[in-house]
């Protein structure tokens, strides 16, 4: 569990670790929601000021950072084996 001081190192690690949990999903719908989801997070809690509620939010993200692992690894098992409309037309966008 988090301790009562949470350093700003390990809040950005928490941060990057959910972003890089994010692009494991093969599902671009999921991929994006996840990203978005991380993203908003942080910012709502950017301003927290109180050690207590900064350490609160910090063990709630890691949490929540376990819960997308396993969603991961749950998904790619069951990953559609033909892409989406999104991921069709970006991909022949970079092309």
């Amino acid at each position: 569990m988090a301790s009562t001081s949470v350093s700003r190192p390990q809040i950005l690690s928490l941060y990057r670790s959910l972003l890089r949990t994010a692009r494991q999903f093969t599902d671009y719908n999921i991929r994006q929601y996840s990203r978005r989801r991380a993203v908003d997070g942080f910012r709502q809690n950017g301003g927290l000021t109180d050690p207590s509620s900064i350490s609160a939010a910090f063990s709630d993200g890691e949490s929540q950072l376990r819960v997308a692992k396993r969603q991961a690894v749950v998904y790619s098992l069951y990953a559609p084996e033909i892409r989406s409309v999104m991921e069709t037309y970006l991909a022949g966008k970079r092309s």
